[in-house]
Parts: structure tokens; C-alpha cells; sequence
């Protein structure tokens, strides 16, 4: 395959990357006839130690204090996450959400990396028109794990658009994705690899597949089991977008799932149901024993299930819950 038939892509990303999400790219790029092109760093991100989040044997200060200061903003969510740190305190490591630093990623290491500072307006972020340029000179098509919500002329700079993942079918569940899902008691969760738009969760579908959450006892078992689909998901729907006669799935606003807002997991009720599931799934895994491959607690029956077997935002998506 000559360099001008490769589909050329270019990732949007924060400071750093979750390991999911670099299994991601390193699938992707092992891929035949894809070529990584360029790499757009949002540069108001200041996180500086992203690796110092990996490993946790012990609260601190720090904590206490970030503790006071989710209980501000997040209300009875807040307990929530401090169940989940003190899971990691616990032993609870959590891999494929490690952070990496951008710089640190070795599959970016001979990819041209460039800082860009987005024009914010409210909740939502714009490329500026140079960066824009850059991206539709150079990629077919755009993998966003950066910059929050987007919008303006990089949504269609280049042939193939801008995708990225909502954990959950939008058909079904958009917004808060896996809390609502988990609240819900769902035996089954979707992930979606969308072609965005300036909607939220409302772009056409690239790539979708659902899976079983038998044995996923938290909702940080879900998150783990939808992530290690997106993993296999992104190659998928890049492969796709190869094919002319390949066309990604509309749907219309009618189409379109129940939108979760993030307030409604701050009430009593949302967060109390989500914590008590969460320490009575804790306790029935450890008493059933088994890791599954994805390192989140599984029964023995179902550890050690490769991804994608059966057939993930924001920075912050897995810290706050989205």
C-alpha cells in the first residue's frame, strides 16, 4: 500500500492519556494502511506529574483537601469517589486508567506534537484557525481524547471528521453514560465511537458494540469493561471509514436517548443507590475471587476474558464520574 492510500490520522489529546486509551492508539496504529500524522496537546492543561495518579498507598492532606472541595461541587456524589480512592488505597489498581504523560507515550515518540490553546466559550472549546488549517493538511480524519465539548470548522476540516467515544448507546443513555446505567441495574451496556457534531451525544454512530456486565459489580467495573471494548472499537470504525461504500449511522433527534445531566447524580438518592452497589459489589467479588483481564474483580468463570470477547470524554470523565 503506497503512503498516498494510508488514512492519515491525527489525536486530539489532554497533558495525558489514560492507558486505555494509548492501547487504543497502539491498535490503531498497528493497523494495515493507517498512519499517525500529528498530535494537537490542549495546552491549558496543567497537569504536570500525571504519572504520580498511578499508584496510591495512602491518604493524604492533599486528599482531604480535594475531598472538601468535591463535597462543594459534587455534594453526595462526592462520597462516591472517595469510595473509589479508597479502593485504589486498598489495592484496587485500576491500569487501564494510569495516567501517561503525552511525552511519555512511546507510540507518539516520532510523531510531531503540537501545543494549542482552544477559545473557550462557556462549556465549550474552538481550535483556532491555524491549528484547523494544520489538521486539514495533514489527517483524513481526527481521534478526539482532549479539548471537552468541541465545536467550529475542525468538526469538518477534514474527510472523515473528528470521532470519539460516549460509553453508552446513545439511543439508550447520554450524558452521565455508565452511572445511569449502573443506577439503572442494566445487565447490558453499550459504547459508542460517534462522528460528533456540535450536539452533545448526538452524532452519527461509526462504530458501536454492547456487552454482557455479568460479574461487574461497580460502576468502575463498568467503566473498565467498556473501555476495553472502546480499545478494540476505535480500529474498527477507522478501518471503516477506509471503505467508500461505507456510511456511518444517523440518527435523528427522535432516535436519541434520555439525556442524563451531571447534576442528577449530586441528589441523595442517585449517589446513595450508586455507593451502596458499589461496597456490596465489592464485598461479593472479593468472596467470589478472580481478576478479569481488563484488572477490574470478575468470577472465576469470567477472569482472564480478552477484550472484545463478546462479540470509553473530559480529562477528568472517569474522576468525576462521566
Amino acid at each position: 500500500m503506497s503512503a498516498a492510500d494510508r488514512t492519515k490520522v491525527g489525536v486530539l489529546t489532554e497533558s495525558f492519556l489514560y492507558e486505555w486509551e494509548v492501547r487504543a492508539i497502539e491498535r490503531l496504529r498497528s493497523q494495515e494502511g493507517i498512519e499517525l500524522e500529528v498530535v494537537v496537546r490542549n495546552a491549558t492543561d496543567t497537569e504536570t506529574d500525571a504519572e504520580s495518579w498511578n499508584s496510591k498507598d495512602r491518604l493524604g492532606l492533599a486528599d482531604v483537601r480535594q475531598f472538601l472541595e468535591a463535597v462543594r461541587q459534587e455534594r453526595a456524589w462526592t462520597f462516591v469517589l472517595a469510595e473509589r480512592t479508597l479502593g485504589r488505597v486498598l489495592g484496587d489498581e485500576q491500569p487501564l486508567w494510569h495516567r501517561h504523560s503525552v511525552e511519555n507515550v512511546d507510540v507518539f515518540a516520532d510523531i510531531e506534537q503540537l501545543a494549542c490553546e482552544p477559545i473557550r466559550d462557556g462549556g465549550w472549546n474552538e481550535l483556532p484557525e491555524e491549528v484547523v488549517d494544520e489538521l486539514a493538511g495533514r489527517c483524513d480524519v481526527i481521534v478526539r481524547f482532549g479539548f471537552g465539548l468541541l465545536r467550529g470548522d475542525v468538526l469538518t476540516a477534514t474527510e472523515h471528521g473528528v470521532l470519539s467515544f460516549h460509553p453508552a448507546d446513545i439511543r439508550r443513555y447520554r450524558g452521565m453514560g455508565p452511572p445511569a446505567i449502573f443506577h439503572d441495574g442494566r445487565d447490558r451496556a453499550g459504547t459508542t465511537l460517534q462522528r460528533i457534531d456540535e450536539s452533545i451525544d448526538g452524532g452519527e454512530i461509526v462504530a458501536y458494540d454492547e456487552v454482557s456486565l455479568e460479574g461487574r459489580y461497580t460502576l468502575w467495573d463498568v467503566f473498565n469493561r467498556l473501555v476495553t471494548v472502546q480499545i478494540r472499537l476505535l480500529s474498527e470504525g477507522v478501518t471503516a471509514l477506509q471503505d467508500p461504500s461505507f456510511e456511518p449511522k444517523t440518527v435523528s433527534d427522535d432516535q436519541l436517548g434520555e439525556f442524563y445531566y451531571r447534576k442528577q447524580r449530586r441528589s441523595v438518592p442517585f449517589a446513595a443507590r450508586v455507593l451502596a452497589k458499589n461496597v456490596s459489589g465489592r464485598v461479593r467479588r472479593r468472596l467470589e475471587g478472580g481478576r478479569a483481564a481488563d484488572g477490574s474483580w470478575a468470577p472465576e468463570s469470567t477472569a482472564g476474558t480478552e477484550p472484545g470477547a463478546e462479540q470509553q470524554r473530559t480529562a477528568e470523565s472517569i474522576d468525576s464520574g462521566d
